[in-house]
C-alpha cells in the first residue's frame, strides 16, 4: 500500500485561474482536502465525488481551529487517506504556517511535499496595474507580515532599516495595524507624500483599490471601509497604477449578473461574463430531467427510416449520446438519414460523438428550417425530431404542411429548480445589473421563482436574451429586452451582456 502523503500547496491569491497545473492536478487525486479561507471554492469544483473536504479557514477574530489542532488534523487525515492536499492561500511558506506544518509532519514521520502557490503579494500587486520593481525607480522589494506573532516579546522588523533599504514594501495582513505601520515608517524617516496604496479581495471580482499616501491613507482606509484580507504596497511604484490598471479596466466590471442556466450549463456563461470583469451568480432555476425514451427510440429506428434527424439543442444532443451508450449502438442508426442541428453548439455537440450535421440553420430556430426548407423545395419524406418535451411545435407542425410524416420524441424535460426559489429571493434584495436568459423555459421559472412581485422586484434590472424566442417569453410577463444576442449561442449571449456596460 502506497505510503501517505500530505501536500502542503499553495491555492494562489484568489483568481482560481492562478492556481499551479500541480496543484490542480493534486486537488484531482486527493483523497482528502483541508482548505483555508482564502481558498477560491472553485477550485473545489475539482475534487473527486467522494474526496473528503475539510474546512479549517481563519479570518479576523474567528478560527475555525487553533493550530495545533489542525496540525493534528493533518496527521489524522494523512493515516485515513494515501494523498492529503493542505490548500492554503497564497503561497504556503509566505507568512502562512506551512512551515510549522511541515515540521509537525517531518516529526510524526509522514511524508509531505511543498507546492509554491503564486503569492498575493506579487499577484494582487500585479492585477492593481503596480509593478512592484521598475528599473527607473528601484531595484529592491520587500515583503513585511503585518501582524506579527502576538507571543513574541518583540518585533523582529527593523523598522529602521524598512525606508532606508527597500524601494518597495508590500504589507500583509496589516490592515488592521494600519495605523502603527504608517506611523512606524513616518517616524523612521519616510516621507509622509509617498505613494500608498491598499488592495482588498486582491485578483477577485471584488477587488477594491484605494490610493492615497502615508499621511492620509489610514483615514481613507476607514472611510472606504477597507478590511481583511487587503495587502498594502508602499513607494514611488503606486503611481504607475495610473497608466497600468488593467483588471478594473474590464468592460463587465463591478456588475453584478444572474444566470439562470441549469448547473451542469451554468459554468460555461459564468467563466465568459467573469472574465469580461462581471461578478456572477449562479441562480439555476431550469432542471435537466431524462425521459429515458430509450425504447421509443429503438422502435422507431427498428420501424422506419428516416430521411431527416432534428436534434433541437445540446441537452438533446447529450440524451442521445446516453441512449447509445447504453444500447451499444453508433451513428450507424441513422441509415441513410440527414441530420438538422439548431445552432452552431448543438452541431459541435453533434461532432464531438462524430456526427456531422448536414444543415444548420443561419437563424438557430425552427422557424428558419422551415423556411429554408420550403425556399429550397426539399423532398418531403420522414422526419424524426429529438427535442424538450415542453418545446414549441413551430417544427413538427411546418415539416407537416410541406409534406413530410413527422415523428416527435421527448427526450428531456426541463423542470423549475425549487431549491433555487430562497437563493434567488436573497440575491434579489442586494443590487443586481442584469440577468441572462439562454431559453424561454428559464424566463417562465425565474418569474415564477420570484413570484407576483416579480414586476417591482426586476424594475431596476437589465434583462438580457439569447434569442427572438427568449425575448417573446420576458415580453409575455409585461417586461423590457435589455439586449437580445445577435448569434443565439452563449458566446452570442455574453457579447449581448458586454453591450449593457452602462
Amino acid at each position: 500500500m502506497p505510503k501517505p502523503i500530505v501536500y502542503l500547496t499553495g491555492a494562489g491569491p484568489g483568481d482560481a485561474k492562478l492556481i499551479s497545473v500541480k496543484g490542480l492536478e493534486l486537488i484531482k487525486r486527493a483523497g482528502c482536502i483541508i482548505y483555508d479561507y482564502l481558498v477560491n471554492p472553485d477550485l473545489l469544483k475539482f475534487a473527486r465525488r467522494d474526496c473528503k473536504l475539510i474546512y479549517v479557514g481563519k479570518k479576523a477574530g474567528a478560527h475555525t481551529l487553533p493550530q495545533e489542532k489542525i496540525n493534528q488534523l493533518l496527521i489524522k487525515q494523512a493515516r485515513l487517506h494515501n494523498i492529503v492536499v493542505r490548500l492554503k492561500g497564497g503561497d504556503p511558506f509566505i507568512f502562512g504556517r506551512g512551515a510549522e506544518e511541515a515540521l509537525y509532519l517531518k516529526k510524526h514521520k509522514i511524508s509531505f511535499e511543498i507546492v509554491p502557490g503564486i503569492t498575493s503579494a506579487i499577484a494582487v500587486a500585479a492585477y492593481a496595474g503596480i509593478p512592484l520593481t521598475v528599473r527607473s525607480e528601484n531595484s529592491t522589494v520587500g515583503f513585511i507580515t503585518g501582524n506579527e506573532d502576538p507571543l513574541k516579546k518583540d518585533s523582529q522588523i527593523d523598522w529602521k532599516a524598512l525606508p532606508r533599504a527597500l524601494g518597495t514594501m508590500v504589507f500583509l495582513m496589516g490592515v488592521g495595524n494600519l495605523e502603527k505601520i504608517v506611523n512606524k515608517l513616518i517616524s523612521n524617516g519616510k516621507s509622509p507624500k509617498t505613494p500608498v496604496a491598499i488592495i482588498n479581495w486582491g485578483t477577485t471580482v471584488k477587488q477594491k483599490t484605494i490610493m492615497g499616501n502615508l499621511k492620509n491613507i489610514a483615514q481613507l482606509a476607514k472611510k472606504n471601509k477597507i478590511a481583511p484580507p487587503a495587502i498594502i504596497v508602499v513607494g514611488e511604484v503606486v503611481r504607475f497604477r495610473k497608466d497600468l490598471n488593467w483588471f478594473e479596466q474590464r468592460p463587465l466590471w463591478g456588475k453584478r449578473i444572474v444566470v439562470t442556466r441549469s448547473r451542469k450549463q451554468a459554468s460555461l456563461l459564468s467563466e465568459k461574463l467573469i472574465d469580461l470583469g462581471a461578478e456572477v451568480m449562479e441562480i439555476p432555476v431550469i432542471k435537466i430531467v431524462s425521459l429515458k425514451a430509450d425504447q421509443q427510440l429503438k422502435a422507431s429506428f427498428a420501424q422506419k427510416e428516416y430521411d431527416w434527424v432534428f436534434f433541437t439543442s445540446q441537452n438533446g444532443v447529450g440524451e442521445f449520446a446516453e441512449f447509445l451508450e447504453r444500447s451499444g449502438k453508433d451513428s450507424r442508426i441513422f441509415g441513410r438519414a440527414k441530420v438538422c442541428a439548431i445552432g452552431s453548439e448543438t452541431a459541435k455537440s453533434l461532432a464531438a460523438l462524430g456526427i456531422k450535421a448536414d444543415y444548420v440553420p443561419a437563424q438557430f430556430c425552427a422557424e428558419a428550417i422551415v423556411k429554408h426548407f420550403q425556399e429550397i423545395k426539399v423532398k418531403a419524406g420522414c422526419a424524426l425530431i429529438l427535442r424538450a418535451k415542453q418545446a414549441r411545435d413551430v417544427l413538427p407542425d411546418g415539416l407537416k404542411r410541406l409534406g413530410f410524416e413527422v415523428k416527435v420524441i421527448d427526450l428531456y424535460d426541463t423542470c423549475s429548480e425549487r431549491s433555487s426559489a430562497l437563493k434567488l429571493k436573497e440575491c434579489l434584495k442586494q443590487k443586481i445589473d442584469l440577468v441572462t436568459f439562454a431559453s424561454s423555459s428559464s424566463v417562465k421559472n425565474f418569474m415564477e421563482l420570484i413570484g407576483r412581485d416579480y414586476r417591482r422586484r426586476l424594475k431596476n434590472v437589465g434583462l438580457i436574451s439569447i434569442g427572438p424566442v427568449t425575448s417573446a417569453a420576458i415580453r409575455e410577463y409585461g417586461l423590457k429586452v435589455k439586449q437580445e444576442a445577435k448569434v443565439y449561442t452563449i458566446d452570442g449571449l455574453s457579447e449581448a451582456v458586454a453591450k449593457r456596460n452602462d
